[in-house]
């Protein structure tokens, strides 16, 4: 317990803002990438199909955006509690808030990254059926949003 004294309320609070933005952040570098190599492989053959691809290389990178949105409203909330005055059950609370987006958004943006290249090879295939990709992207997103708003109710109750 002296060592959560000595670094305070603050750190803590910031640590969890930084990794609400930094977790989800790598999910999303890595979602994007996954699904940005499939891209790459299809527009080779078929430069047509570029919109397309880069649509669902783009959907694994808002969970980035999310994890920033959290960041953003954490260092608010730490501004609200008095800053580096808080205390460290303070502290403990906005970081238990922001780990849901932070860890619900790195593992949902590896997820949905692999779907959106598994929905490059239904567009390579099929390009007809090319939104049945996207919807089970979006299902992946659900649960990014889930994590959004459980993150972001956990820090409205602080």
């Amino acid at each position: 317990m002296e060592f959560l004294n000595t670094i305070g309320g603050y750190a803590l609070g910031l640590l969890g803002a930084g990794l609400a933005a930094v977790l989800a952040g790598i999910g999303s570098a890595k979602g994007t990438g996954i699904a940005g190599e499939a891209g790459a492989g299809i527009v080779s053959e078929d430069p047509s199909k570029f919109g397309k691809a880069m649509i669902l290389q783009v959907i694994p990178g808002t969970q980035g955006l999310y994890g920033f949105v959290i960041w953003f409203l954490a260092f608010g909330k730490l501004s609200a509690l008095g800053g580096a005055d808080m205390t460290v059950a303070q502290g403990l609370q906005v970081l238990s808030a922001c780990l849901p987006v932070a860890i619900g958004g790195m593992l949902s943006g590896i997820a949905q990254g692999k779907v959106a290249a598994a929905s490059v090879n239904i567009l390579a295939k099929k390009p007809d059926h090319w939104s049945k990709g996207m919807i089970l992207c979006i299902t992946v997103e659900f649960y990014a949003i889930l994590a959004l708003l459980a993150s972001f109710m956990m820090l409205n109750a602080i």
